[in-house]
């Protein structure tokens, strides 16, 4: 499970889950054909506003001694231009086989990993 963060030009932070792959120093993620409440996304009017955000992965089991997680931050970009697009959208589509049917048609958002962060267990809390 991967969340995208980014937080408003007034600092409201916003969170969603996302699908993501990594391309090179790059992480990939796009606004794809699941039913939304409007194509005006919040994440993309705050990128545009605010090009800094997080995007964390982790992993939890009830047996705590398996959880960890991921975060990296970066600066995202927003890629709307179908030949900017199209070979972005390759690593997406190799790791989801639901997109192989149905590409996702809208915006592409590449985030220029800039720090990484993460946490896992080592034997004590």
């Amino acid at each position: 499970m991967a969340r995208l963060a980014t937080v408003s030009e007034d600092g409201t932070p916003h969170l969603v889950p996302v699908t993501f792959s990594l391309q090179d120093d790059r992480i990939v993620t796009a606004v794809d054909h699941k039913p939304k409440t409007t194509t005006k996304l919040r994440r993309l009017r705050n990128i545009r506003g605010n090009p800094k955000v997080s995007v964390l992965v982790d992993h939890y089991e009830e047996d705590w001694t398996h959880l960890w997680w991921v975060r990296a931050d970066g600066l995202a970009t927003i890629v709307e231009q179908e030949e900017e697009r199209a070979p972005a959208l390759t690593s997406l589509i190799a790791k989801y086989p639901q997109y192989a049917d149905h590409v996702p048609e809208g915006p592409v958002i590449l985030i220029k990993v800039t720090r990484y962060a993460s946490w896992s267990y080592s034997g004590t809390f």
